[in-house]
């Protein structure tokens, strides 16, 4: 897992060149960054070419376009109306949220006030929710939309979607739903304070780095509580998803029932999701085979009832990846 690198220009934010649709007039200035210059690359209501996305994607990774502070909230509405809007594909609107979502997931990531960044997240799970409910088929493409590269928001943002599937699949509704959602999305935020060696090594850990790697539930635990009035269901979320429903897990070796439910939950999202991700040592497995694996050669890890369900909506999905 590795984290993300800032590169935050006073008086600008980051959106991801994807949720750009050529063709779409845009309601704000578009800016790039060449070098240490920043240059106006569209202005209002103009629009991206295909043939202009394409040599962009060419010439670098194609990740950023850079907006004014500013244009915020017209870019956050500018991608609610296009997600919300009859003109675009439910394969469209998953990409579009997926995408726009790694932004703000940056950001909150780096914000240091947890309360704002729990805040600042609920909108965007309801978003993922409202999808999910309008088009039960959106589940697939979010599934096959998934990066398959084991980075910091990349998998967190996989993890949460994989988690509000799931819990729909068993029921949770309303702010039940919304805060297991929020919790899987700020499961692994004790890796801040993992040293970046450890997190961006590609190689086997040594016993003694994963031996820290092992205190992210714990570093997690020690962010969270140190803030007044958030739930103790996050916390669960972050502090139990590496328990085991056999009592071998850790960092407190509960057992069952014993485990948080959104901690039961996550930590099998939080699994599928490291099965089905490449990286440096390791084949990535189809979704179904990693569910598969789960629920047979790992029986006894994780609470049957919900690795059940996970099964049943993994191969109930038509566009698996």
């Amino acid at each position: 897992m590795q984290n993300y690198q800032p590169s935050s220009m006073s008086g600008y934010f980051k959106i991801r060149i994807d949720t750009i649709f050529p063709g779409v007039e845009v309601p704000f200035d578009i800016h790039l960054k060449v070098g240490e210059q920043v240059i106006t690359y569209l202005k209002i209501g103009q629009h991206l070419t295909k043939e202009k996305k394409q040599l962009l994607e060419s010439r670098d990774s194609g990740s950023h376009f850079y907006l004014k502070d500013e244009d915020r909230w017209a870019y956050r509405n500018f991608m609610k109306h296009l997600i919300q809007g009859d003109q675009t594909s439910i394969k469209e609107k998953s990409h579009l949220l997926r995408e726009s979502a790694l932004t703000f997931i940056e950001e909150m990531f780096e914000q240091p006030d947890v309360h704002k960044a729990l805040d600042d997240s609920k909108p965007l799970i309801q978003e993922f929710i409202s999808l999910m409910e309008s088009a039960p088929d959106s589940m697939a493409d979010l599934i096959s939309l998934s990066s398959h590269d084991f980075y910091t928001y990349n998998h967190s943002l996989d993890v949460a979607i994989y988690s509000l599937g799931l819990a729909k699949a068993l029921g949770f509704k309303g702010p039940a739903l919304e805060e297991l959602g929020q919790g899987a999305l700020f499961h692994d935020i004790g890796k801040r304070l993992i040293s970046i060696e450890i997190l961006c090594k590609t190689s086997a850990l040594t016993e003694e780095e994963w031996m820290q790697m092992q205190m992210h539930p714990q570093f997690g635990l020690d962010i969270l509580i140190s803030k007044p009035n958030i739930s103790p269901a996050i916390i669960a979320s972050c502090y139990e998803h590496h328990e085991s429903w056999s009592g071998m897990g850790y960092p407190q070796k509960l057992k069952g029932e014993e485990i948080h439910p959104y901690g039961r939950l996550i930590a099998i999202t939080d699994t599928f999701d490291a099965m089905t991700t490449q990286r440096s040592y390791n084949v990535p497995l189809t979704p179904i085979d990693a569910v598969t694996m789960m629920r047979d050669k790992l029986k006894g890890r994780y609470d049957p009832e919900m690795i059940k369900a996970m099964s049943e909506v993994l191969f109930q999905l038509k566009s698996l990846p």
